[in-house]
Formats: C-alpha cells, structure tokens, sequence
C-alpha cells in the first residue's frame, strides 16, 4: 500500500476508534411516546400511510417532546410512520447541528466498501471502516442558503480528508456553535414529491447536477453527484429547527440523519406547540389535522 493511503488509513482509523469508544459509552434514552400502527416484519403488515394519519394523527403538543437522541430508539418503520405525518415545514436558513444514524435493529456495520461501491480511488484502504462511525466523525450537519436554493454540507476539518481534498487554502468554513468546519458537497435545494410518500411534498436536497454551483469542488464535491454516489437527500419539519432527514443513493435508501438548530427551535417551539400554525413552503397536501389536543 502507498505511504499516502497507509497514512489516510491510519488518520481515519484513528478519529474513528476515537467517535467509536464515546459511542460505546453513551447509552441512548427512551423512545418519544408516540402512537404507532401495528406491524410485522412482512411489507404487507404495513399500514397505509393515509389511514394511519387518519387514525394516529400527531399534534404540536406531542412533537414538542421529541428530541434528535430519542429517534435513535426507534426502528425504521416507527421512523417511516413519524415520517409521513409530518409536513415539509419552512424551507431551512441557516446553519443546522446534524447526526446520522441506522435504526433501531438495522446492522450499523455496513462497511464504506459497501456503500461507495464503485467509485474508486478516493478510499483506497478504508473499505473496511464502518460508514456510521466514519460519517459521524467527519459529517456535523448543513448550512441551508434559503434565498439562493442551495445548501453546503458541514465536514470536519480533519486531517483524514486532506488527501482527498488536496489544497484546503479555497474551502470555505463556517463556525456554529463552536465547532468551525469545512463547507463542501454543496446540493441544490427545491420542494418535491417524497421517495417514501407522495401524499405531500419535502424539500429535496439534491447532489445530481451541484458541478454548477459557486464554490464546487471536483474534489470531494464530485462524490455525492451523478458521477458519484447519487445521492438525494429529503427533509420534513417535526417542530422548528428540528428536521428529520432521510439519504437515498441511487434512490436506494440509506440512512436516517437529524437537523437541529437550538435558537430557532427556543425562538418559534413554543409558539409552535401551542398553535400548531407554522410557514409550509412546499405543498403539503390535502390531509391536513390542526389543533387537536394533546
């Protein structure tokens, strides 16, 4: 192996074991009280989407009581019923904290190999590592840029991407809540039909044709592009400044992540959960349930 992969291999190694050993000592809390439709492990058991909104609406005032952690408690059809009755909410502005995670259940040893498949070159000796721990050591959320429709990824300022990147000296940075991190895989954003549900609309966050966006980078931006791994991103709002995400490569689903930002979700929760009224930019179809008590 090349002195230059040994050295990338080492460097994530190394950030990896580290995420890895406070993964294993945090223990996740309890799952948010919501009501879930019965199910099995069978597709056919699933309830459809329309009547479990019907029968299981979900108000502000439950919403409020999620928290980023307590998802990581749920398995992946609770996740896809939370999903789908939720409505697309405001398009983001700004910068978000971000976490990614498989469910409940799900293995969390998928390896990168398996993920990035054949795109070659850029993770030469890495294969190996676990997409999870990796994704979580290097990816810290989003920065959206609501006027311009387009959003950039907040990436680590590792020492593990600089043989990827090259010269760093032209990547913007960002510092939110203490952490200053690279911008890279900027993504275009517009409200669209849900991969999972089409009763209504999410804002989509898409990679596909991004090469025309001020700012890309061939290197790493082209990895998350057509030419890459594909990949297409959807949001929907559970209260404000609080989204739960969904990634699709190759419209294949891949995992969950959540999107928070603390002074938006002070600023406009309250009055979130008290009203349930908030700004839809996208459409957000013709089931709609408000004010329903607690």
């Amino acid at each position: 192996m090349p002195a230059r992969s040994r050295l990338l291999l080492v460097l994530i190694v190394a950030g990896a074991a580290a995420v890895g050993v406070a993964v294993s000592l945090w223990r996740p809390p309890a799952p948010p009280d919501l009501a879930w439709a019965p199910y099995q492990d069978d597709y056919h058991t699933k309830t459809d989407l329309a009547r479990l909104e019907h029968e299981l609406p979900l108000n502000p005032a439950t919403l409020a009581r999620v928290t980023p952690a307590s998802l990581k408690a749920l398995d992946q059809e609770q996740l896809n019923q939370l999903y789908a009755r939720l409505t697309a909410g405001p398009i983001p502005d700004g910068p978000f904290g971000g976490d990614l995670f498989f469910p409940k259940g799900a293995s969390g040893d998928v390896r990168l190999s398996e993920i990035v498949g054949g795109v070659k070159g850029l993770f030469l000796g890495v294969g190996s590592i676990k997409a999870e721990v990796l994704g979580r050591a290097l990816w810290k959320g989003k920065v959206f840029y609501r006027d311009a429709r387009v959003l950039r990824n907040r990436i680590d300022d590792l020492a593990v991407l600089k043989p990827i990147v090259g010269d760093p000296g032209d990547i913007k940075k960002l510092t939110f809540e203490g952490a200053t991190t690279w911008l890279l895989f900027p993504a275009k954003l517009y409200c669209g039909q849900s991969l999972l549900d089409g009763r209504r609309e999410s804002t989509i966050i898409d990679y596909a044709f991004t090469d025309d966006i001020e700012g890309y980078r061939e290197k790493p931006d082209f990895l998350a592009g057509r030419r890459g791994l594909d990949v297409r991103d959807e949001i929907r709002m559970i209260r404000p400044g609080f989204y739960l995400g969904r990634a699709y490569m190759h419209r294949v689903f891949v995992l969950n992540f959540t999107l928070y930002n603390a002074e938006i979700a002070k600023r406009d929760g309250p009055a979130f959960a008290r009203s349930g009224k908030v700004t839809e930019d996208c459409w957000a179809g013709t089931q709609r349930v408000a004010d329903l008590p607690d």
